[in-house]
């Protein structure tokens, strides 16, 4: 039986992965409960196992708040996830049905029409369900597990990852064809398997040129012209 506790933890972390708790909210307890319909005890054990999955963070005087961007937290979670979804892929892709690889389509053609006029938010979040597709239902639960914290980790960030490259979208929705065709074609394990762990790295890599490049460049403004 799922306990309150439970509910309380998926209803907050539902609420952060939508944007409905933005980095640096606060998480007032007592607003919580109410909402939740529930009393402070189970909605403060919430809040204390996302603090210990470092989705929330618990400062004196201030009380629970999202954490917003850390760099670290992204560069090492984004290289874990790109380990369990490519072995997640790949696993599954034998058992993925007709239906499925054609719902997966669609949902990549929907991404390939906002390419036009870009919605960073609406993207990624297709981009989330596509990926979940793929491998949500026929998956070693301890492994999906691991999928799922990595996921909320990135909550905040992947909410606005195409935002920072939004270049990235279209090379994205090209390596969403070449997966799916490896799946509908029979590939191997370890084709299937490097192809969506390289797809997971490729953005991770997309992200830090931006990074660096968006420091190069502070670096020339500050530096003074002699």
């Amino acid at each position: 039986m799922t306990s309150k506790a439970d509910l309380a933890y998926r209803e907050i972390l539902s609420g952060i992965n939508a944007g409905r708790h933005s980095p640096g909210a606060r998480l007032v307890l007592s607003q919580l409960a109410t909402e939740l319909n529930m009393s402070v005890v189970p909605v403060r054990e919430a809040i204390r196992r996302l603090q210990s999955e470092s989705i929330v963070a618990f400062t004196r005087n201030v009380g629970a708040t999202v954490i917003g961007i850390d760099p670290e937290v992204y560069h090492d979670t984004m290289e874990t996830l790109a380990l369990v979804e490519g072995f997640s892929t790949a696993q599954c892709a034998p058992l993925v049905t007709a239906e499925e690889l054609g719902r997966a389509r669609e949902l990549n053609e929907r991404m390939r029409a906002l390419l036009t006029d870009f919605d960073a938010r609406e993207f990624t979040a297709l981009n989330k369900e596509f990926h979940s597709v793929l491998f949500e239902h026929h998956q070693n639960p301890h492994i999906l597990d691991l999928v799922h914290r990595g996921w909320a980790r990135l909550a905040a960030l992947r909410s606005s990852t195409f935002a920072y490259v939004p270049g990235r979208a279209n090379t994205s929705v090209a390596e969403h064809d070449h997966l799916l065709d490896l799946i509908a074609d029979g590939a191997d394990f370890a084709t299937v398997e490097e192809a969506a762990r390289r797809h997971r790295l490729n953005t991770l890599n997309a992200y830090l040129d931006h990074v660096a490049d968006t420091a190069d460049t502070a670096d020339d403004t500050d530096t003074p012209s002699v």
